[in-house]
């Protein structure tokens, strides 16, 4: 045996279920090799739930051939595959078996489809059916009803007796047949793609899936919602599809609007009206402005009606409301004491409260308006205000006199009518109220009350001792003598004016004074009009806006309300307002501000203004040497402000003037000191002091600081400071005047005049004018004067001398010579 034959035969290569076979691999230099393979079977894929098919029967054995014929001869054998070859078959068939399955599935799918839908279709069908069916029997129905009612008519209209006709045959109304629907179960036992059923797929079950079976499930789309109630509403309305009708609009249209808003207020469509303007050849977007005439237009053409409102219809116009006559109730009467300073008008008033505010004024003068409410014996109340008496405090009385109902005039019987007395007068006139005379100091031994009657009717003052209607009592108001009477007085004359207001509306009040305290903020006090002013209640005064945080009385005490008449004190306010400015309470926050912007507006469209002017008023201008003084002031109340300005404006003159750079309320703070430094000018506070910041300042940039608490003195020392401005004033004197007769040389350089003295004398040393044709050549001195050879020191009237002027040369007979001395003097204001 050879080494071949002794070695084991090789294992061939099998796979567990597979069908052996050879395989001839071919090398390189001519050499082959045989290699057993198996082929694996091909697996059977099966539907999930179906049993694989069983492998089918061998083929019967051919039937042999006959005799008679010759088998016929063998083909050979097809050269076996490559394992690349059998490779790519393998693949080939999985990837037709794969799409085989899946065209088998997409079938099944497109069965299932179909057969929904037919179901479907068969379902609305079997619907329309019934409802078809419904509705021809309830046709029929009423049909039958109108023909018996129809019959039951005749039948009583033919029959003469009175036989009962019978009673029209009721028919049962048939409920609607519900339309075949497919069975539930078998919906539900029908299984689903992938085997299991619903309930098994959704997981485990628990308490309250088992209690809501139905949750889960899908919803109807809200789509699908809108169609049912739009077909709902279609059935109700008869199956008419109506369109809806325009609504017309009251649109307000302002002086300009944008187009969107207009748009908003119309209820259309923004690129509507934008498409009607250009159809107007106006090229405008949503967001641009157009005019009151051109939103007319578009009001009109939209067809809705349009309300032109202004700018100025957002202010409030109190004068306009009026309430009617039955919410009108009495209130007390609202009392102004006037008069002439240190008359003892506040004297008056603390003998009649039991206070003693004299004590605490400086100077012993108001310089402030005060008020106060006094109870009467018999149980009413009477609203009293204390206006200044000095001269600078006009606009305080002013306001006094317009928001009173009767007026105090006090009279000292010891000093007279007086020119503050004078001017209270005249305000009580122009208010138009009536007057009651108190003619005060009668305790004093020199006092003369009838002179005091006699001297008002100079003024066209009548009292009642004189045959007059102005009603006069005498008091006393250091000995509290002649204050019942005088109160019993006030009283008979408010019954006569019935005074009235209405409490139950929004409150409206005159502010009386306004300052800016440092703890609690711009604080103002009102006197109620009309109406009741509650805390919480949003106002708006003049260019301010605010809510009424605390309300407090002439006594101190914090209220919650004031009715008609009462003066209080208000907290609360955006900033401090002008004295005379009318609060009135809002509806809201909103208005208040939108009012208050409108005012503030326009307060500085008019501060801002430019006044007409021309050319000769501007070149005068320019040419004028007029003096400005500036100066800051900063003072406790609103109407001590205004006095303190009109006092400085009342001091200026044709030289020199007063420029308030600033006024205002409060303490004096750095931008005040600021302002003041940069102008090189002083401040003057009256009644406030700087704070710590503004006292470094004050230092650091050395500002002069003028404080008061007196009015006159402050006008007093402003004017000596103007005076000191302009400096000391110069007084010419005309001592003489003389005529040029001839003209000598004297010197190289220097001419001689010969004079007669026509007037006066002519001193050495003096001022002199040298005049031609009344025309002034030169102004000099006389620095050399002679008679014949002599030096003199003066020369009379009627005889000749001799001159050499200073600094002119330019002399000629027939020239007037006007010799004069200056005076200084300290000037005055």
């Amino acid at each position: 045996m050879s080494d071949e034959d002794k070695k084991p035969a090789r294992k061939p290569l099998t796979l567990k279920g597979a069908q052996p076979g050879e395989v001839k691999q071919t090398f390189s230099h001519g050499r082959t090799n045989k290699v057993a393979v198996e082929v694996k079977r091909r697996r059977k894929l099966v539907k999930p739930g179906e049993e694989p098919a069983a492998a089918p029967p061998p083929p019967p054995p051919p039937p042999p051939p006959p005799a008679a014929e010759k088998p016929a001869p063998k083909k050979p054998a097809a050269p076996a595959e490559t394992p690349q070859e059998r490779v790519a078959r393998l693949q080939r068939e999985a990837e037709e078996e794969r799409l085989r399955l899946a065209e088998e599935a997409r079938k099944r799918d497109e069965e299932r489809a179909k057969k929904a839908a037919e179901d479907e279709k068969k379902r609305a069908e079997d619907n329309r059916k019934a409802e078809e069916e419904a509705e021809k029997r309830a046709a029929e129905d009423a049909k039958a009803a109108a023909e018996a009612e129809a019959a039951a008519a005749d039948a009583s209209a033919l029959s003469d007796d009175s036989t009962p006709t019978p009673s029209a045959r009721k028919f049962t109304p048939v409920a609607r047949p519900e339309p075949k629907r497919p069975d539930k179960k078998k919906k539900e036992e029908k299984p689903a793609r992938g085997g299991g059923s619903d309930k098994r797929r959704s997981g485990k079950l628990t308490v309250s899936k088992a209690l809501n079976e139905d949750e889960g499930r899908r919803a109807r789309s809200l789509a699908a919602l809108k169609r049912a109630r739009e077909k709902e509403r279609r059935l109700q309305g008869g199956g008419s599809n109506k369109p809806r009708e325009k609504q017309v609009r009251d649109v307000i249209v302002p002086e300009a609007i944008t187009v969107g808003e207009l748009a908003k207020r119309m209820g259309e469509k923004g690129a509507d009206l934008v498409k009607e303007l250009f159809n107007l050849d106006m090229m405008v977007t949503v967001n641009q402005t157009i005019d009151q005439d051109t939103a007319e237009l578009l009001v009109e053409q939209f067809g809705h009606n349009i309300q032109k409102v202004s700018e100025s219809d957002v202010d409030i116009q109190n004068e306009e409301d009026v309430d009617p006559e039955e919410t009108l109730k009495p209130r007390p009467p609202v009392v102004t004491i006037m008069g002439h300073v240190d008359h003892g008008k506040t004297s008056l008033l603390d003998a009649l409260r039991g206070t003693n505010v004299t004590k605490g004024e400086a100077g012993g003068i108001t310089q402030h308006i005060g008020s106060y409410q006094v109870k009467t014996k018999s149980g009413g109340k009477v609203t009293f205000l204390d206006t200044p008496g000095h001269a600078a405090f006009s606009e305080m009385r002013a306001r006094g006199a317009n928001v009173t109902d009767i007026v105090v005039l006090v009279v000292a019987a010891d000093d007279g009518v007086m020119p503050q007395t004078i001017e209270a007068i005249n305000h009580t006139k122009a208010a138009g109220v009536p007057m009651i005379v108190a003619i005060n100091k009668c305790d004093k031994p020199e006092a003369d009350p009838n002179n005091i009657r006699s001297r008002l009717l100079e003024h066209e003052v009548i009292v009642e001792a004189m045959s007059g209607d102005v009603q006069d009592v005498e008091i006393s108001a250091k000995e509290k003598t002649g204050l019942d009477e005088l109160l019993e007085k006030i009283e008979l004359q408010a019954e006569l004016l019935e005074l009235k207001a209405r409490p139950d509306r929004f409150a409206e009040a005159t502010v009386i004074e306004a300052q800016l305290d440092k703890g609690r903020g711009p604080v103002a006090t009102v006197l109620v009009n009309r109406g009741t002013l509650k805390r919480g209640d949003t106002f708006v005064v003049g260019t301010e806006s605010g809510r009424v945080r605390a309300i407090i009385d002439d006594q101190g005490k914090q209220i919650k309300e004031a009715g008609p008449s009462m003066p209080v004190e208000v907290l609360g306010l955006g900033g401090v307002p002008s004295a005379g400015d009318v609060l009135t309470v809002v509806e809201n926050e909103q208005r208040a501000r939108e009012v208050a912007a409108y005012r503030q507006e326009k307060a500085t469209e008019k501060r801002t203004a430019l006044a007409p002017t021309n050319f000769d008023t501007m070149f005068n201008n320019l040419a004028s040497n007029v003096i400005e003084w500036p100066v800051l002031v900063k003072a406790d109340v609103q109407g001590s402000v205004e006095a303190i300005v009109n006092a400085l404006h009342n001091i200026s003159n044709d030289e020199i003037k007063v420029r308030v750079l600033n006024a205002g309320v409060g303490a004096i703070t750095e931008s005040d000191v600021t302002l003041a430094a940069a102008s090189n000018a002083p401040i003057i506070g009256f009644n406030v002091r700087p704070n710590a910041k503004a006292r470094d300042l004050v230092k650091r940039d050395n500002v002069r600081m003028m404080y008061y608490d007196v009015i006159y003195h402050l006008t007093d020392e402003v004017a000596k400071e103007m005076a000191g401005e302009l400096g000391p004033e110069r007084i010419e004197t005309v001592v003489g005047r003389a005529q040029v007769k001839e003209v000598f040389k004297s010197g190289k350089k220097d001419k001689a005049a010969g004079l007669l003295v026509e007037d006066g004398v002519i001193r050495k040393g003096l001022f002199a004018r040298l005049t031609r044709d009344d025309v002034i050549v030169s102004a000099t001195t006389i620095a050399s004067l002679r008679r014949f050879k002599d030096d003199v020191d003066e020369v009379r009237s009627g005889l000749e001398c001799g001159v050499v002027l200073e600094d002119t040369n330019d002399i000629q007979p027939g020239d007037q010579l006007e010799v004069f001395e200056v005076e200084e003097r300290e000037r005055t204001l």
